[in-house]
């Protein structure tokens, strides 16, 4: 019995040695055809932008008026909105997701702790961030502000909510 293991356990990692050095199969180009262009319909930075800057404009909203679920949803779907970057901009998008990830997380963390103090501090240095971005990108003609009012006007942003209530 012992054998065998040791047999099964040579084939499998002749296996995995082998799988790791063959080539990627090739293709179909009709299919790789159809793969570029389906890609080629899907938002590359600037449309999910647009969602970015409008849940990031309706969270200070929401933490303002005391709906923390909705500062919280709004943050996680900011965030979700930029996926399809990842594939059509796959060099543009860990500046994305390491701005998500380290850049944002002093808003996150106060949205969490549902303290406006704290997160208007951290949402104010975030406009800083996003503007300095634009710029190092060339993007300098967009300039975020703090807007005077939502951009979804038809939500309720003084409902009370905890930052938990949010499905994962």
């Amino acid at each position: 019995m012992k054998k065998i293991l040791i047999v099964l356990l040579f084939v499998g990692v002749a296996f995995l040695v082998s799988a790791e050095t063959a080539p990627a199969p090739a293709v179909d180009p009709a299919v790789q055809s159809q793969i570029d262009a389906i890609k080629g319909v899907l938002p590359k930075f600037a449309i999910p932008m647009r969602e970015v800057g409008d849940r990031f404009q309706n969270i200070w909203f929401a933490a303002k008026g005391g709906n923390w679920g909705l500062a919280a949803y709004m943050s996680k779907y900011m965030n979700n909105s930029m996926k399809p970057a990842s594939l059509t901009k796959p060099a543009e998008y860990p500046s994305w997701a390491t701005f998500y990830t380290n850049g944002f997380d002093g808003v996150n963390k106060a949205i969490a702790a549902q303290d406006f103090a704290t997160f208007d501090t951290a949402y104010t240095k975030v406009i800083k961030s996003c503007n300095g971005c634009h710029a190092a990108m060339g993007y300098g003609f967009i300039t975020v502000v703090k807007q005077k009012t939502p951009s979804d006007v038809g939500i309720d942003y003084s409902q009370a909510s905890q930052a938990t209530d949010v499905p994962k």
